[in-house]
């Protein structure tokens, strides 16, 4: 290795084990570690601060910042660092490029996740497929028809491995080829439930692992629920195919909600226990009924349209105002971007972005996407 690019490793090396060992401090969770990356600037400099500096942050206490400048969680961060590099594991800080862009734009987004395969988190199409550990034939056969019908559009399927409905839409997702991640409530050190160990490994040739969970983390029964907002904030919508009126596709579709990301269900018998928490989220408004996939299709905006309709004319390119201008702009250069970022990076004002992308849209140059992000038509 050259002694530039041996420089640029070590360097990397030790950004990252700033960034893991961020994670590891006790009492900080994602939202506060956000705060301090927000009041230092990185993970590096939060470790270089004064107790007096970081006490003066809201949320700091004495006992927090001493857990900070102790360095006590770097030993636990180098530990790590030395699994993710043996197992071929590649991790994603939350202001890394390659980290999925849709989870970012959600408040309480992990700081840090561990990934194993080979996805495109960014994909232009990302929808969450949830539902009950006790599927029934008429849940299977739901996953079946709209994995053979979804090939086409070529999407990111995320769930959650578990028994049931994720499974098997994992596994559909692998026969129809379609990429799909699993999402862990442990580290990848393990799978959980075991019996899924043969499933996870055709995954990661066809998607892959992911979790925020650092290696030895058991699969304890608070995790799951954390698990879950990554399901809804990594896609666009969030589906859930055969659930009880408890459970964890509730808590995923409510989530979803939260990040105003679409949410849908397919509607079940009346008296069908675990067709009873589709139809709630149905009945209370919470999710669209869905039938198929051509109801997502025509919900979600994928329906294909002339693509003269699509590309806007070199002249209208050509006559855009100076806020039109910065717009574009960021978005040829980010690519898709959520309007809370546009407005950052383009300087103008939530209200003056709202009519400036609205003219856009009309124009044909720029295209709405669930979830409040836009992109180039």
């Amino acid at each position: 290795m050259k002694r530039s690019s041996l420089f640029t490793f070590q360097l990397n090396k030790l950004s990252k084990l700033h960034q893991i060992a961020l994670t590891c401090i006790p009492g900080i969770g994602h939202v506060m570690a956000r705060a301090l990356l927000s009041h230092c600037g990185s993970a590096e400099e939060v470790f270089k601060n004064k107790k007096s500096h970081l006490t003066n942050i809201p949320g700091i206490g004495s006992k927090t910042a001493d857990s900070i400048i102790n360095h006590s969680v770097f030993k636990r961060a180098e530990q790590e660092i030395d699994f993710i590099e043996k197992y071929k594991i590649q991790s994603f800080f939350v202001l890394d490029r390659e980290y999925p862009q849709r989870l970012r734009n959600c408040a309480d987004a992990p700081i840090m996740l561990y990934f194993k395969g080979s996805a495109d988190f960014n994909s232009q199409k990302v929808i969450s497929v949830v539902g009950t550990r006790n599927a029934s034939d008429y849940g299977r056969d739901i996953c079946r028809v709209m994995m053979a019908d979804l090939k086409v559009h070529n999407p990111l399927v995320v769930s959650g491995l578990a028994h049931g409905i994720d499974s098997m839409a994992h596994k559909e997702c692998i026969k129809n080829e379609i990429s799909t991640i699993g999402v862990l409530g442990h580290g990848l050190d393990r799978i959980y439930p075991a019996v899924n160990r043969s499933l996870a490994e055709k995954m990661l040739s066809c998607g892959g692992l992911l979790t925020e969970f650092i290696s030895g983390t058991n699969p304890d029964r608070e995790n799951f629920p954390k698990r879950n907002r990554i399901i809804a904030g990594m896609a666009d919508a969030t589906i859930v195919v055969e659930a009880n009126i408890k459970g964890g596709a509730l808590i995923t579709a409510e989530i979803a909600n939260s990040y105003n990301r679409d949410v849908f269900a397919f509607p079940g018998r009346v008296h069908d226990e675990f067709s009873s928490g589709c139809n709630f989220l149905i009945k209370t408004n919470r999710a669209n009924l869905i039938s198929g996939v051509s109801d997502l299709e025509y919900l979600l905006g994928w329906k294909e349209v002339q693509a003269s309709k699509n590309k806007p004319q070199i002249s209208l390119m050509l006559d855009l105002s100076a806020d039109e201008r910065k717009i574009t702009d960021v978005l040829a250069d980010k690519g898709m971007t959520a309007i809370d970022e546009l407005s950052i990076l383009s300087k103008l004002s939530q209200s003056k972005m709202s009519v400036t992308l609205l003219g856009l849209e009309m124009q044909g140059i720029v295209v709405s996407l669930p979830g409040k992000i836009y992109k180039m038509a």
